[in-house]
């Protein structure tokens, strides 16, 4: 295994937290990323720089907000200029909104996609120049089951930016493969412990629509009952650090061998078997024009 200089977008918490210290764990280097390490996120930054001093590896926070582009040319230069390069960007950065479509602004809906669709669009115009250059590295994108598994109601803001956000990785991988930089789609399924998804979620801006689904008529109750049986098909000891230690594999295998999408799902909603044929059609798709290499990156 070579040492990677790795950049993790949304860090503080969740899935970026975990992936962060498992690949520093694993002996890279890993800017941690967040947004306001100066304010909301300084213990989250504070707690990362200790962790990093104790056990003597390298994970260094780094302020990037995906939201700015100013932020985000920002940090990436930053990176450049300590490390000389970035060898893998995880696009993990997100946000959930939970409620009925109705009830939420287009405003809310834009949020939605600019924090998960449009924020991997402006971190990978600010570091692919630099790949692409080197014509080798490597995007890890943290997608959602719901894009193709089993979905609960009130949550059509997140469902709809994350299924926009693999779509566009799926693109990413053809527009890429010639330049050697490879693409892995890490696919979780719905954990309601060991990451702030849901606890961090924004409710509808809406209030006299919210109230109109919830208070009345034959969707009265509804947000309870979706969390309530949503909660019920997630084990009890679902836990995501394995989808860090999946993301620790992918970056740690050899050219050539990293898979195009990978799975963790302890609720089983099926997005395994969606996806298969999804990505299958696609690639005979590829094949029958003649752009099959696409499908595999190629060496510089």
């Amino acid at each position: 295994m070579s040492k990677k200089i790795a950049l993790v977008t949304g860090s503080s918490s969740g899935f970026g937290r975990l992936t962060a210290e498992a690949l520093a764990r694993a002996g890279h280097t890993v800017y941690a990323s967040m947004r306001d390490i100066a304010g909301r996120n300084a213990r989250n930054a504070a707690q990362m720089a200790e962790l990093s001093a104790k056990e003597d590896i390298d994970m260094r926070p780094l302020e990037l907000d995906v939201q700015f582009e100013a932020s985000v040319n920002e940090a990436t230069e930053k990176i450049i200029a300590e490390s000389g390069r970035i060898d893998v960007v995880v696009h993990n950065a997100g946000h959930m909104m939970f409620g009925p479509a109705e009830a939420f602004t287009p405003e809310q809906f834009a949020q939605q996609y600019d924090v998960n669709v449009l924020g991997t669009q402006r971190v990978n115009r600010a570091v692919l120049p630099h790949m692409r250059k080197r014509r080798e590295g490597l995007l890890v994108w943290v997608s959602s089951s719901s894009s193709a598994g089993g979905t609960p109601p009130y949550l059509s803001p997140y469902f709809a930016a994350k299924a926009a956000m693999d779509s566009l990785a799926v693109q990413y991988a053809r527009e890429l493969s010639r330049w050697g930089i490879e693409t892995t789609i890490v696919v979780p399924g719905a954990f309601t412990k060991g990451t702030n998804h849901f606890a961090h979620s924004g409710s509808p801006a809406d209030e006299t629509r919210l109230t109109e689904y919830e208070a009345n008529g034959p969707y009265a109750g509804f947000g309870a009952k979706v969390q309530e049986v949503f909660a019920a098909i997630v084990p009890d000891d679902a836990d995501p650090a394995p989808v860090a230690g999946m993301i620790v594999d992918v970056v740690n295998a050899p050219f050539g061998q990293r898979p195009f999408r990978i799975h963790y799902d302890p609720a089983e909603d099926g997005a395994n078997v969606g996806f298969a044929v999804l990505d299958r059609l696609r690639a005979e798709m590829l094949h029958r024009v003649g752009l099959g290499d696409l499908l595999k990156p190629a060496k510089a």
